[in-house]
């Protein structure tokens, strides 16, 4: 959200009179499901958790540190806790294992609930009309949460039942520990963003990112593959099949082509074992995917030689050999501009 609604969002709160402490603490109650009122003892009494461990996990969660004598917490942090207690019983029991859960939670929803709520203040800033009263914003915080909520919950299910469809399409249906599995691995960046980043308003450069992240969305989608995450102006992408992987990188670089509020595209991509972890990928081939696109030229598409070698007989392909490169943690890097037929 840019300063400017900001600023018309607390013009409007302040022409009406609100009390925005106060109203602040009416909408933590709400979200938190009533005051604060229990201490970090009280909390790691009432979920029969070590308070060694309840600490671990708030600090994991990436919530600062508080005093155990502070009354910082609510119901909803008890139940929480015993949340927590309950999958350890059901199989959970190693600390380290619900430690980085916790902290792939704490980054997950910091990110999520940072988009949510300037997405409420925008909305607000745009209906003044909703901030006649401390009842009308607090009516909207009710309705809203809880649809929020529920389609978080949905998302997540249906993200949960794809996953375990993919493993089980590679293990043939059989229920074994997670291995380094055979993928392509695919980056792609705006070529020249730091530049543009001087030049653009706060709210271009949000529109930009927001056009780039919808673009590249829907291309791996329909390609059959998934976002592992976004940083910035760059998306890292996964798909099983190489020839997949190479389609959605020129369709992204030829959709950024045709649409004039884009700047041009370059890619790495590269097929190999890949380590996945919490939801993100890791390994040389990550690593050389991710270096290809920081010598790739704007507009082009490099590949590393397990995918030149994937792609070698497919006639949709034409793939011509640069010099090897060294770049960081590979001496003599050898690849490949990868074009269509």
């Amino acid at each position: 959200m840019s300063v400017d609604e900001q600023q018309s969002a607390a013009a409007a709160a302040q022409a009406t009179g609100l009390d925005i402490p106060a109203l602040l603490d009416r909408v933590e109650d709400v979200l938190l499901g009533g005051p604060r009122k229990f201490t970090a003892n009280d909390v790691a009494a009432a979920a029969d958790l070590p308070r060694d461990k309840t600490r671990a996990l708030w600090r994991a969660l990436g919530f600062a540190t508080v005093g155990d004598d502070s009354a910082m917490f609510t119901d909803c942090d008890v139940e929480a806790l015993g949340w927590v207690r309950e999958l350890q019983e059901c199989g959970f029991e190693d600390d380290a294992l619900v430690a980085a859960m916790a902290r792939l939670f704490g980054q997950t929803f910091s990110r999520l609930a940072s988009w949510q709520g300037q997405l409420l203040i925008e909305m607000l800033a745009q209906r003044p009309d909703l901030l006649e009263s401390e009842g009308s914003v607090i009516e909207v915080i009710e309705r809203v949460g809880p649809l929020l909520e529920h389609l978080q919950n949905y998302a997540w299910r249906r993200q949960l039942a794809a996953y375990l469809a993919r493993v089980a399409a590679r293990t043939g249906g059989v229920v074994t520990e997670p291995t380094a599995a055979r993928l392509a691995i695919g980056f792609v960046d705006m070529s020249g963003f730091t530049s543009l980043t001087r030049k653009a308003t706060e709210a271009q450069l949000r529109d930009l990112l927001e056009r780039f992240e919808t673009l590249a969305n829907d291309i791996v989608g329909e390609g059959g593959g998934r976002i592992v995450k976004t940083i910035g102006d760059e998306v890292l992408f996964q798909v099983d099949d190489p020839a997949a992987a190479a389609e959605i990188a020129l369709q992204l670089l030829e959709a950024a082509e045709a649409d004039p509020q884009l700047p041009a595209l370059r890619a790495g991509l590269a097929y190999g074992p890949v380590v996945s972890r919490l939801g993100d990928v890791y390994g040389s081939t990550v690593n050389i995917a991710s270096r290809l696109t920081s010598i790739a030229r704007s507009g082009a598409v490099l590949v590393d030689r397990e995918l030149h070698d994937a792609l070698a007989d497919d006639p949709r392909f034409r793939m011509k050999s640069r010099r090897p490169e060294s770049v960081r943690g590979f001496q003599h890097l050898h690849p490949w501009r990868l074009r269509r037929a």
